[in-house]
C-alpha cells in the first residue's frame, strides 16, 4: 500500500512530464526504431545504438530521423569487445541516460514500429526504470507480426528474411539507421497489404 502512495507522489524528471502529456492527442506519426544492442537480455545485455525514421501519411520524412550511439565503455571493457566503433563512428555519442531522455523526446506520441519491437521497448523502459520514469506508452505494431498475419503463419522471420520476401532494395546496412529505413519500406508495403490506415 504505502508504495502505492509513494507511485502517486512520485516527481518525475520534466522531460519525462512532458513526453506524458503528449499522449493527450493522437498522433499520425509512425517512428520506426531500429536498436543495437549486446545481446538479448534486457537485464545483462546494454543498448549500444539507436536509428529511427519519421513516417507521415505512407510519405518516409528522411529529414525526420533520429541516431545516436551510447558510450557503453565499462560494459565493452568489462566484456572484453572492442570499442573501435564508438571511437571511429561520427555519429552523436551520448551517455546512456542523455541518449534515453533523447530518444523519448524525439519518438513523442508517435507510433513505433520495428522488427521484433517489444523487445527494444523493454530494453529501453530497462533503462527508464533505472532514470526513475515510468515505462514508454507508444502503441506498437512489429513487421514480423504484421507479415505472420498477412501470411497467416506463426513461423519466425529474420529481418532479413523480411527484405528478401518483399524485394526491398538494400543499402550496406552498417547502422542502425540503415536497418531503421528498411523496416520503413517494410512497414509501407505491408501496412498496404494489410489494408489499414
Amino acid at each position: 500500500m504505502l508504495d502505492w502512495i509513494k507511485n502517486i507522489n512520485k516527481e518525475y524528471p520534466d522531460f519525462w512530464k512532458l513526453y506524458l502529456a503528449k499522449f493527450e492527442t493522437k498522433s499520425n506519426r509512425y517512428v520506426i526504431l531500429n536498436t543495437e544492442t549486446t545481446g538479448l537480455n534486457p537485464k545483462k545485455d546494454v543498448i549500444l545504438s539507436f536509428g529511427a525514421i519519421g513516417v507521415v501519411n505512407d510519405v518516409i520524412r528522411i529529414a525526420d530521423n533520429f541516431e545516436v550511439v551510447i558510450l557503453q565503455y565499462k560494459y565493452l571493457h568489462d566484456n572484453g569487445l572492442s570499442n573501435e566503433f564508438l571511437i571511429e563512428s561520427k555519429l552523436s555519442k551520448l551517455a546512456e541516460p542523455q541518449a534515453i531522455q533523447s530518444l523519448v523526446e524525439y519518438i513523442g506520441n508517435a507510433v513505433l514500429v520495428g522488427h521484433r519491437i517489444h523487445f527494444d521497448i523493454e530494453m529501453i523502459n530497462d533503462v527508464l526504470e533505472k532514470m526513475e520514469c515510468g515505462k514508454l506508452k507508444n502503441e506498437a505494431l512489429d513487421i514480423e507480426i504484421m507479415h505472420q498475419k498477412l501470411m497467416d503463419i506463426t513461423k519466425s522471420f529474420s529481418l532479413d528474411d523480411l527484405i528478401k520476401q518483399y524485394k526491398v532494395p538494400q543499402a550496406e546496412r552498417n547502422s542502425a539507421s540503415d536497418d531503421a529505413y528498411s523496416i520503413a519500406l517494410l512497414f509501407l508495403k505491408l501496412k498496404t497489404r494489410l489494408g489499414f490506415k
